[in-house]
């Protein structure tokens, strides 16, 4: 018997989380439930977090948590509580399945079978973001080699466990070489690791036009946190429709399953929501929690329903569709299908060993981290690089001296174009004037010259070499 804890929601997910637990319940899940309250009437008591601290007591506790849709008032101040709940949980992994039902659910891609799995913690959704200036806004991507590791292994684990037979890495690293490009790098050298699994690498741009275009040449994807998301969206609306898919947040200690679809409160109260999308979210923790066969009994009976053509109403298409029912409805129509399986469909067998051998990430020996030089962020509401520089060059000292200007990444100065347009956010970078190394001391003497020349510094980034390789981008055009 396995406690888990689960959450209601809001709008349409009392519904279908009742649909969902009479439905595993009657397979035989031997389960016992805590329910805790989040969402928005946390929220709006004055809690803008939307969960209650004994309630995070409770999700600890059990580890399992399985969640229904919940609705973030629109406004200042409150926090989303998915992101909260897969950072504050350490659940790295995102596991997103898309299957076709073609052909009793539309859709142009009648082959198509994929998982994308997708980093959870990090990537632009760290939210760390200022404003540096008048005209600039600054978002930070954070990407880690623990992060890339623990995500990547899960991905080639998961498709050894589950007979995948290829794992594809989709990144933008021809552009961002330092961020994506260790996402790659690591993603290579794991790959490494499992001969028996094929691997490739596409950019997003063209990879996520190929998905969407022939998704069926697929099998797992991992990629980046932002990547990611709009990935699985696309993937489990093209193979018919979102709000069958469900989701799996997996961490070291503690998982999460729910839904990839919002609360939909305009259809709440009505007994028309389609509980498949939680359903499946259900079918990956009974998995996870070692309950393979009746995952299983669960998940060939909810096939064999859509099969019948016993649909709701968001996937009922006249000609295709038998019945139009219910929450419900549907919820009985699966119950009474417990122990059959589809015809035309293909039947799921899990492997009974579906727990995944994920190792902790072990930390690396430090590198050889050398200070080469910095860049200092400037607030200049003037257009002319040159003049630009010939205030920064007020700067240069004996041991460090301006080497480049850049404006939103583009190289200015020197030898820039008249063309290119500047905001007020400009990045002057100094190196070493010998081509020795830095100290943290000749940085703070720059900024206080800086102060000394009234040139308004917002931030600097210190440029490093590891083990003598650049741990810095170049300037576009350098």
């Amino acid at each position: 018997m396995t406690r888990i804890t689960v959450a209601k929601g809001d709008g349409i997910g009392p519904e279908i989380m009742d649909a969902t637990l009479d439905i595993i319940k009657a397979a035989g899940a031997k389960i016992e439930i805590d329910e805790i309250e989040v969402g928005e009437k946390v929220y709006l008591s004055g809690n803008t977090s939307g969960i209650a601290a004994e309630s995070w007591d409770i999700i600890r506790r059990n580890k399992i948590f399985l969640k229904a849709p919940i609705t973030t008032p629109q406004g200042g101040g409150y926090k989303s509580l998915n992101v909260t709940t897969r950072k504050f949980l350490g659940l790295y992994s995102n596991v997103r399945p898309c299957m076709s039902l073609h052909p009793f659910v539309e859709t142009k891609h009648p082959k198509m079978d994929i998982v994308i799995v997708r980093e959870n913690e990090e990537d632009l959704y760290a939210g760390i973001e200022h404003q540096q200036t008048d005209e600039v806004v600054q978002c930070l991507k954070i990407i880690s080699r623990p992060g890339c590791e623990k995500i990547v292994r899960y991905a080639f684990e998961y498709a050894k466990v589950y007979g995948r037979k290829k794992v594809t890495c989709f990144t933008k690293d021809n552009i961002m070489k330092q961020s994506d490009g260790l996402f790659h790098q690591v993603f290579d050298e794991i790959a490494t690791e499992y001969p028996e699994i094929e691997n490739e690498h596409w950019i997003i741009d063209i990879g996520a036009a190929k998905m969407s275009d022939t998704p069926e040449v697929f099998d797992v994807i991992v990629t980046l946190n932002l990547y990611g998301d709009v990935l699985s969206d696309i993937a489990a609306q093209i193979a018919g429709s979102v709000g069958l898919a469900g989701s799996a947040n997996i961490g070291e200690e503690c998982a999460m399953f729910e839904a990839i679809h919002g609360s939909a409160p305009r259809r709440a109260g009505q007994n028309l929501a389609n509980p498949s999308g939680l359903l499946e979210g259900a079918v990956m923790m009974l998995n996870h929690i070692g309950q393979t066969e009746v995952a299983e009994k669960v998940q060939n009976a909810w096939l064999k329903t859509i099969e019948d053509g016993i649909h709701t109403y968001d996937i009922f298409k006249e000609g295709i569709s038998k019945q139009k029912v219910g929450t419900k409805e549907f919820a009985q129509a699966v119950i009474a299908n417990l122990g059959q399986t589809p015809t035309l469909l293909k039947e799921v067998s899990y492997a009974k060993e579906a727990a995944l051998n994920l190792p902790k990430y072990l930390k690396k020996p430090a590198a050889k981290k050398e200070l080469v030089g910095v860049d200092v962020f400037v607030h200049w509401n003037g257009t002319s690089p040159n003049e630009l520089a010939e205030k920064v060059q007020k700067l240069n000292n004996a041991s460090a001296k301006l080497s480049m200007i850049t404006n939103r990444g583009i190289k200015v100065w020197p030898d820039g174009f008249s063309e290119t347009f500047c905001t007020d956010h400009w990045r002057c970078r100094f190196k070493p004037t010998n081509g020795n190394a830095l100290t943290k001391g000749d940085i703070i003497q720059l900024l206080s010259s800086a102060v000394e020349n009234s040139i308004d510094s917002i931030k600097t980034e210190n440029l490093y070499e590891f083990d003598g390789k650049p741990g810095f981008s170049l300037g576009q055009g350098q």
